[in-house]
């Protein structure tokens, strides 16, 4: 600015103190313009540097911030982004030996992923912050004898490096052969048991006589192989009125879950649906006098279907989150196909609801008690 300010006053006074000619003021005229606009280039060419430094300093300053939150992400458990599949899942089949007439997983399709297909979405959760992996059914023992599913709990465990791996089965397939080849990789095993008469088990469909006897017989091996045990009860019409305390007691689960008999329409309910479980309906009355009944079972947790409904990130077949909201399940793209991140996005989980219900609990069997 003063080297422009010099180069005028200096033109200004050249023309005033000189008897100058027409064309030598013109000429001196536009020596004085172009000075005039050079530095004005100048000043927004500088202008314009300075902008664009600010800008790609900011940019880099964000970008490197975020990698940093992501890296410290993953070093740092628990992660608690509602955008991270902690808790999964994973119902690798819905083919069952057992006919539950509540049952809201049912057997729609025959179809089981490719091992390393289904390898592959397990890594692909995993690297998206998954922490926790459930298997369920259908019955998870029932596709090769309870193999298939060694090999992935082995695989999350020693390859992909789960916090926690567990099982959900209805106990009836279980060896202790299948526990000496894979007990060591398991968390929890949980055994559903929806009553202590095996003549209220079998009118709910949960077996033909034998649960409880093979549910003492599973009890002990994840004692012999330290596997944690737990139960899983659902709360249905044929069962609110029992009382379970002497038997949840001496069996003494780290934990028992019960749940409230749920419908989910094309599952449970409604003209698509293989099963009709309108008949096995609680109210919440009933669920609540149930739970009041065993209050000093102190491994007790409770699920109204309000807790249950959206809390649950449930991967299908085909590795498809599925919807609960509006009470039914609707399947969205296989995170095979788009990716984890895009998948979550049509999975309708409630964060919030999920931890209202402590669905992050101490789920390690080193430290379950």
């Amino acid at each position: 600015q003063s080297t422009w300010g010099l180069s005028i006053n200096y033109s200004i006074s050249h023309i005033n103190s000189l008897n100058c000619s027409q064309t030598q003021i013109t000429l001196d005229c536009c020596y004085i313009f172009w000075i005039a606009k050079m530095n004005i280039l100048n000043t927004i060419s500088s202008l314009v540097r300075k902008y664009i430094k600010y800008f790609v300093d900011k940019i880099f300053i964000h970008r490197r911030k975020k990698c940093k939150s992501v890296k410290g992400a993953q070093n740092n458990s628990p992660k608690g982004d509602d955008d991270k599949p902690i808790s999964v899942n994973y119902h690798y089949t819905r083919q069952c030996n057992y006919t539950c007439g509540f049952c809201f997983h049912t057997e729609k399709t025959s179809f089981v992923l490719p091992i390393e297909e289904a390898k592959r979405g397990l890594r692909l959760l995993k690297e998206e912050g998954m922490q926790k992996l459930n298997f369920s059914g259908g019955e998870p023992f029932l596709y090769q004898k309870g193999e298939f599913m060694g090999e992935l709990i082995i695989y999350a465990k020693e390859q992909l490096g789960m916090e926690s791996v567990s099982v959900v089965s209805n106990g009836s397939l279980i060896s202790r052969r299948w526990f000496a080849t894979y007990g060591k990789y398991l968390d929890i095993l949980a055994i559903s048991c929806d009553s202590f008469d095996e003549e209220t088990n079998v009118l709910i469909g949960r077996g033909k006589g034998r649960h409880i006897k093979q549910l003492h017989k599973i009890r002990r091996w994840c004692e012999e192989f330290k596997v944690a045990f737990k139960i899983n009860t659902v709360v249905n019409i044929y069962n609110y009125e029992e009382n379970m305390v002497k038997e949840i007691l001496e069996l003494n689960p780290v934990r028992w879950k019960v749940f409230q008999c749920l419908l989910l329409d094309t599952e449970n309910t409604g003209e698509e649906a293989i099963r009709n479980a309108e008949t096995f309906v609680v109210a919440k009355e009933q669920f609540r006098e149930f739970l009041t009944r065993h209050a000093e079972c102190k491994q007790l947790v409770p699920e109204d279907n309000e807790h249950m409904l959206n809390s649950y990130l449930i991967v299908d077949e085909f590795m498809r989150f599925l919807n609960c909201r509006g009470n039914t399940k609707v399947p969205g793209k296989s995170l095979l196909d788009v990716g984890v991140v895009t998948a979550l996005q049509d999975s309708g989980f409630d964060e919030i609801m999920f931890k209202k219900r402590g669905g992050k609990y101490v789920w390690t069997k080193e430290n379950m008690k």
